[in-house]
């Protein structure tokens, strides 16, 4: 086991090497002053250049300058952006939970739908439920998000008004940003009428939350539904039924583990899947995320906080990953002998 999780770390730590590598070299491939590119600060407005440069080691080899890189992103200097000015750091710090806090709740929406329903069709093979919940799958995977977003805006807050068409919470509340999830930071403020602000809020996040969740919810529930047949048709649930066991007691005893296990990996990839969509879905909801934020980016063009962000999100997802296998190791340990790894 130990074994197990120190290949893993070192996974880890070698992937987000290159990561580092990948988001130095885009230093270079961006138009303009290399420097300029990795500190945010252009040189037309700098009076002493020397001392910029000799910050980032630029007077030296390209090794020395990749290590000052990579102590400069362990110290929180990852530069400033061209359009604001501020911090890269503390920008991502701003606009990342508010990512995160839309991708938890579509993950766990994705989960409350796709894993009953995967079950359902699992275990009624071939029948109508399954033919039903398949086809119906089958839609919401192939439905473009982008068009599925607008779909809901245009009929759930324009035509029916019912819920809100940008934004986290209304204008008329002030929260103060104390952690990035919008929720946690009302619970723990000082704004009257809590319940009111809450409602508000949760109104903000449905529509948001759905867009993303739909693709996420179909994939769960497709492999569930593999999984289910799989472990069912499998000779222990066989036996299990030979013993005399009732079909409830053979899912509750046998069955739903050994479908739930396999099924976490497969969970936790759908991660990257939810910032991929959240990305376009915060564009359209006008999300304070780091989607958002990423793709106003790339429209002014500010090279320093494109590469901060695409390396925050990528080192985010590695992490996410490396985490949730050793986590699903220590759950299931037979996994190790599986993948050859003994202690």
């Amino acid at each position: 086991m130990i074994i197990y999780v120190l290949r893993r770390i070192a996974l880890l730590t070698i992937t987000l090497l290159i990561l580092a590598a990948t988001s130095y070299w885009l230093v270079y491939i961006f138009p303009g002053d290399p420097v300029a590119n990795l500190s945010g600060i252009n040189y037309d407005i700098i009076e002493q250049i020397s001392e910029i440069e000799a910050h980032y080691h630029a007077d030296q080899d390209q090794l020395n300058q990749f290590i000052r890189y990579l102590e400069l992103l362990w110290l929180g200097d990852w530069g400033v952006s061209f359009v604001s000015g501020e911090s890269l750091f503390f920008e991502i710090r701003i606009y990342l939970p508010a990512s995160l806090e839309l991708g938890a709740y579509a993950l766990t929406l994705s989960l409350i739908f796709g894993i009953p329903m995967g079950f359902i069709a699992g275990l009624n093979h071939n029948k109508s439920p399954d033919i039903t919940i398949r086809t119906a799958s089958l839609i919401g995977y192939s439905v473009p998000v982008s068009w599925f977003a607008l779909s809901l805006v245009v009929l759930f807050s324009l035509q029916y008004t019912w819920f809100p068409i940008s934004g986290r919470v209304s204008l008329l509340y002030d929260i103060p940003q104390e952690t990035g999830f919008i929720l946690y930071d009302i619970l723990i403020s000082d704004v009257k009428d809590k319940q009111e602000v809450i409602i508000n809020a949760l109104s903000h996040l449905v529509l948001p939350t759905i867009s993303i969740a739909v693709v996420t919810c179909t994939i769960i529930m497709r492999t569930t539904r593999r999984l289910v047949i799989s472990v069912m048709s499998s000779d222990y649930i066989q036996a299990a039924y030979a013993k005399g066991l009732t079909g409830r007691q053979v899912l509750l005893k046998h069955g739903l583990r050994n479908v739930l296990l396999p099924l976490m990996p497969h969970v936790v990839m759908q991660f990257t899947t939810l910032l991929t969509n959240a990305m376009i879905v915060e564009t359209i909801f006008a999300w304070p995320g780091i989607g958002n934020w990423l793709i106003q980016a790339i429209y002014t063009q500010d090279y320093p906080a494109i590469r901060a962000g695409m390396l925050a999100v990528s080192g985010l997802v590695v992490m996410i990953t490396v985490i949730a296998d050793i986590i699903h190791m220590l759950i299931d340990p037979t996994r190790m002998y599986d993948k050859g790894v003994k202690n």
